[in-house]
């Protein structure tokens, strides 16, 4: 990078394939800040994690089978979103009762992350070509994404965030009291299963941009950031998709500038994001304590 951030841009742009990254970046920020920032109210981060990880065999299989790596990514992302829902027993943390997600059956979830796992290992030992897109799949490329990946991802995201919205309120009400909407007679058990197969959805598509190591890096940076600066739904959902959208497109003009993959900046950046919600957080708590609010008086002049 030069001084002239101006003539810089202008020079990222002229590659067709950097036109390619920026657009599928566009898409899976702004399904991974949202599907990300229910993630972390419902307090399902490992599921998340787990997700993010089965997409590396998944794609170490269908490149074995001559497949192309997207259809494994979402095939194996998808599977295991299904596998996680059926779990005997899971709720959400904090929950009581058989109607969450899979927020208190770490066990489970971890069984089937390791499971996924000893596949991954199995299907690169099987391929006896020349793997040499290993470190794209764990790490992420901002050169090898397709006119027809973007397509698929611009696909599966408009899927993802309208099945979203459409599952909005009993989604958002089976998160915050699971019982109370069992017994209002939401169907939270299939509410939560449909929800962890968007997940599934999100973490595929994310694992072609930033690689599945760090998938996670973007489902749970930005949510955990928006969560820290307010605790207000809506704005914290639209702060979210917005702090994945940045550390997108500033992670991939790194690694568009550096020898470094896409990876390494979206996690950092994600991470300094974080960093500085949870100083403002802290900040605010600390200067709260120090500086209390004046007692409310009532209608008649009297202290309440």
């Amino acid at each position: 990078m030069s001084w002239n951030l101006f003539e810089d841009l202008q020079q990222m742009l002229r590659f067709h394939f950097m036109l390619n990254a920026l657009r599928a970046g566009i898409i899976v920020a702004v399904v991974a800040g949202a599907i990300g920032y229910v993630m972390v109210l419902r307090r399902e981060s490992f599921a998340g994690h787990t997700l993010s990880v089965i997409g590396f065999p998944g794609a170490a299989g269908a490149t074995w089978l001559g497949l192309g790596a997207m259809w494994g990514f979402f095939g194996f992302c998808i599977a295991g979103a299904l596998v996680i829902a059926g779990l005997p027993g899971t709720r959400r943390a904090g929950g009581s009762g058989d109607v969450g997600g899979a927020g208190e059956q770490p066990a489970g979830v971890g069984t089937v992350q390791a499971f996924a796992l000893a596949c991954g290992f199995l299907f690169v030992s099987r391929y006896h070509g020349f793997l040499s897109g290993l470190n794209d799949l764990l790490f992420g490329t901002i050169t090898g994404i397709t006119d027809a990946q973007v397509l698929v991802l611009l696909a599966a995201g408009t899927l993802t965030l309208t099945a979203l919205l459409l599952l909005g309120r009993p989604l958002m009400f089976a998160t915050l009291d699971p019982e109370i909407a069992a017994a209002s007679g939401v169907p939270v058990r299939l509410i939560n299963s449909g929800y962890l197969v968007l997940l599934g959805i999100a973490a595929a598509g994310t694992s072609q941009v930033t690689g599945s190591l760090l998938v996670f890096a973007l489902l749970v940076a930005p949510a955990a950031a928006a969560t820290r600066f307010t605790a207000r739904p809506a704005a914290g959902l639209s702060l979210s998709i917005g702090i994945a959208l940045l550390i997108t497109l500033a992670g991939e003009t790194a690694a568009f500038f550096t020898p470094f993959p896409i990876g390494f900046w979206v996690t950092t950046f994600g991470f300094a994001a974080f960093l500085l919600a949870s100083a403002y957080r802290a900040a605010t708590d600390r200067f709260g304590q120090r500086w209390p609010s004046a007692p409310a008086l009532s209608p008649a002049g009297g202290r309440r």
